[in-house]
């Protein structure tokens, strides 16, 4: 039992609970770059943690009737096969690569981090405006199949490679292709999730990268995190909560840059939270302003 792992797996299971988002992208570069655990380790045990969070929200959800239960079914047609085939794929670059694969592995997770943080604030300060078109469900013609299972695909493969990102990546998608309610969106991404995290966690426990103590210490604290999460998401704001997640998911994504050697410069990682904090103060002045015509 170590109290510090299970005290970020705590951190870690609220964050998720509030924002449905978070987890694989926060807890492996935690793992990294505070504990020291070999990059693909980080990554098959985040996955199986990650199944068993999941599954209890997943299950919850579809009780709710919040998921969407078609949309769900082709995207899974998607991302379970490509999730798997990118485990194999991280097995073949651990064989091309040799002792070089670490930094390799840090250096892809990065920029899945980087880039699941810029989808993350993009949904939190921009995406507001398609509320006015959102509905309950999709309409699964030929199209929404074809978008399903081409969403499916890409975040699967992220999500086998590094781990990060089946949170983030499924809800804008959602968004942006669907257009479902806030509540679908949270509900058919969580539910999906769990199957595909089951799905990526079983083939990296064929390829051994799954630490099951490690594992347990982290559920230890994600547990009861989630659900201390699920019922703090009543009072606190969700779009100021994902803004933050975001701004942490692009700090990670730096400082493992910066592990892996690609020489982020000092004054980088110095002035990022400055820019990201002025993008945030002009997107809401630009809001309040809209706000204030739209009342006169």
């Amino acid at each position: 039992m170590d109290p510090a792992i299970a005290a970020f797996g705590l951190g870690v299971g609220v964050l998720v609970g509030m924002t449905g988002i978070g987890g694989g992208s926060l807890m492996t570069p935690l793992l990294i770059l505070v504990f020291g655990v070999k990059p693909v380790t980080a990554v098959g045990t985040d996955l199986a943690y990650g199944a068993v969070t999941k599954t209890v929200g997943g299950w919850k959800h579809f009780r709710q009737g919040t998921v969407d239960m078609k949309l769900s079914t082709w995207m899974g047609l998607g991302s379970v096969p490509a999730a798997v085939g990118g485990v194999y794929a991280l097995e073949a670059l651990e064989e091309t690569h040799g002792d070089e694969f670490d930094e390799l592995l840090i250096t892809v997770l990065a920029i899945a981090l980087l880039f699941t943080g810029v989808m993350t604030l993009a949904r939190a300060l921009f995406l507001k405006r398609l509320h006015g078109r959102e509905r309950e469900t999709v309409e699964m013609d030929a199209r929404s199949k074809v978008s399903a299972v081409g969403l499916g695909v890409v975040v699967g493969f992220v999500l086998g490679v590094t781990s990060a990102g089946s949170g983030a990546l499924i809800a804008v998608g959602l968004i942006l292709l669907f257009h479902l309610v806030p509540t679908r969106v949270v509900g058919t991404d969580v539910f999906h999730a769990a199957i595909l995290l089951w799905a990526a966690t079983a083939a990296h426990l064929v390829a051994g990268n799954v630490d099951f103590a490690l594992a347990g210490n982290i559920l230890v604290g994600s547990v009861p995190g989630v659900w201390i999460g699920s019922s703090m998401s009543l009072k606190v704001p969700t779009a100021a909560l994902r803004t933050t997640l975001a701004i942490v998911l692009l700090g990670s994504g730096l400082g493992l840059l910066a592990k892996a050697g690609v020489g982020v410069p000092g004054a980088m990682l110095g002035a990022f939270p400055v820019m990201v904090a002025l993008l945030i103060g002009a997107v809401t002045i630009r809001d309040r302003r809209r706000a204030a015509a739209r009342t006169e």
